[in-house]
């Protein structure tokens, strides 16, 4: 595991879009952190990184949002999913396994339903404006991944 901090919501809108332009079709981003510790922001820099035009927004009352970019953005929130079963409701795994890339805010929640494989962000609170961004991956093509993120 990798950790930086980041001294503004600038650092960090920076990492995401940086993250967006290098990712592949079929990664899987988890997001992990606090009730706004900067998980949205980083996924709307990622957005950007991915050249999506919508607005992005936290899909927090529909869990899961699409947007076009030079890869399909899959958008998850599932802040309030409260049994892992409700993902039924949801095709999720066509997503996961898509042609797109997915990003799944408070994807700890559910763990058990995740792909073996992903990269795994945690934003930590340290002040007002301070974050630590700790990434991880799970196999070789996202540890280059990350090392060209954090060069």
């Amino acid at each position: 595991m990798k950790c930086i901090k980041v001294s503004c919501e600038k650092e960090t809108e920076d990492l995401g879009s940086k993250l967006g332009k290098i990712v592949k079709p079929g990664d899987i981003i988890c997001l992990i952190g606090d009730l706004g510790a900067g998980k949205t922001t980083f996924t709307k820099a990622f957005a950007k990184g991915l050249e999506v035009e919508d607005y992005v927004t936290s899909p927090t009352f529909t869990i899961l949002q699409e947007y076009e970019g030079r890869i399909p953005l899959y958008h998850f929130d599932v802040y309030r999913i409260e049994d892992v079963g409700e993902m039924e409701n949801i095709p999720y795994e066509e997503y996961f396994y898509g042609d797109g890339v997915c990003v799944i805010e408070w994807a700890e929640l559910i763990r058990e339903i995740l792909p073996k494989d992903y990269i795994r962000i945690e934003i930590k609170y340290i002040g007002i404006e301070e974050r630590e961004i700790c990434f991880e991956a799970t196999n070789e093509s996202y540890d280059k991944q990350l090392e060209e993120l954090l060069r």
